[in-house]
């Protein structure tokens, strides 16, 4: 039986998580969950799974979630702050850790599993983005296991010879006849909508995705693009390969979820349903499989199949993202350093939706050339862009 931490639980990675579980109790144990501030879905969660931990960031939440508990007699460790998601996810008494924590507030506690030789099912694209070569080498110089849990890099890893799926972070995919992986993208709610209404765009119509149910962050960044430019510098990392052997395909219908594409001509794609507990159940149980309560894709009434190239004009952002990915680790931290801010400011209506790209470009331009080896660095670099993009975010107000 699977001893697990899910970090993030209350989010809608988290509460798949939960739901696969509890549909194999006799695999999977519930031994800590974390969240920043969701104390009614945190509560719940706690009746449910009785965990042994939970940590709260927020300390006020975490005492009223405590004098929740206390009400009902529950005795929970209910512990708060950053440090103690790194505590829980480096707990001797778990082996396999969720990293659902959406932003780079999920880099260190995933950092400290990996350093705590964990079963890491990366759910966190950020952490890759945002420290890269950095995160593969406390990988390689560890006993711990990565698998990829978006739908796009989870369909990637399937799609692998079997030698490349356990060496995660150090593939060799050109040595295996792997010619490009083909990396697909609905295109957001957006992909046909007029360009010079771009502007008026609301959050509401932002966060409405067309196949994926998602937090209001990621539906964003799904509506830009943002997200499959993210995922882009992830697939980089996680299958060791160049942003040249990378390509995007736009598949509006969000059936396949991604393909591997090899010299003799072969093309693999992983299929299926867009529910995400499809690769949250292939993590959790690897290389066996478990019910994930989803539902059997039925051909005969599946639309067809369409495939488009991105058309950046669209998606400014995820051309942005490619060419991070191309100049190197610090482009890429002030990239989603610039993103989780604009679009926060977007989510509040504090700026319009093409400002997204305005502040993340000037933020990547002004941080680019900025040399990034350490964690430490990668933490004092994503402070110092957040604040600068908070300097554009007031000026444009």
């Amino acid at each position: 039986m699977r001893k697990i931490c899910v970090l993030g639980s209350t989010g809608s990675i988290g509460v798949s998580t939960l739901d696969v579980i509890q549909r194999n109790p006799e695999r999977f144990q519930v031994v800590s969950i974390a969240a920043n501030s969701n104390v009614d879905v945190m509560f719940e969660q706690c009746l449910t799974f009785k965990p042994q931990k939970v940590v709260m960031v927020s300390q006020p939440h975490a005492e009223e979630l405590q004098a929740r508990l206390s009400d009902q007699n529950i005795s929970i460790d209910v512990l708060s702050g950053e440090q103690a998601l790194c505590d829980v996810a480096s707990d001797e008494e778990i082996d396999t850790v969720m990293a659902a924590i959406v932003g780079a507030a999920g880099l260190m506690p995933t950092y400290a599993a990996i350093k705590a030789n964990k079963r890491v099912l990366l759910a966190n694209k950020e952490a890759l983005v945002t420290s890269g070569q950095i995160f593969i080498d406390a990988l390689k110089a560890s006993n711990a296991t990565l698998l990829p849990i978006d739908s796009e890099h989870n369909a990637i890893f399937q799609c692998l010879p079997w030698a490349e799926q356990e060496k995660v972070g150090d593939c060799q995919l050109k040595s295996q006849g792997v010619n490009k992986i083909l990396l697909t993208g609905s295109g957001g709610p957006f992909r046909t909508y007029p360009l010079d209404m771009f502007s008026d765009i609301t959050p509401e119509q932002a966060c409405k995705h067309p196949n994926w149910d998602m937090g209001k962050k990621i539906s964003v960044d799904s509506a830009t693009m943002m997200n499959k430019g993210l995922e882009f510098i992830e697939a980089k990392w996680l299958f060791n390969v160049e942003a040249d052997d990378i390509q995007v395909v736009l598949h509006p219908q969000s059936t396949i979820h991604s393909m591997v594409q090899y010299k003799d001509g072969s093309v693999l794609a992983q299929m299926g349903n867009p529910d995400m507990r499809t690769p949250i159940a292939h993590a959790l149980a690897y290389p066996e499989r478990v019910d994930a309560g989803v539902d059997n894709l039925d051909f005969f009434t599946t639309a067809s199949f369409d495939f488009q190239a991105p058309d950046f004009d669209r998606y400014p952002n995820l051309k942005l993202a490619i060419d991070a990915c191309k100049s190197g680790q610090a482009a890429c931290t002030a990239l989603n350093a610039a993103n989780e801010i604009a679009v926060e400011a977007f989510l509040n209506n504090e700026i319009k939706f093409t400002d997204i790209f305005k502040i993340n470009e000037t933020s990547v331009k002004k941080f680019v050339l900025e040399q990034v080896t350490s964690i430490d660095e990668v933490v004092d670099l994503d402070s110092r862009v957040r604040q600068f993009a908070i300097t554009i975010l007031k000026a444009m107000q």
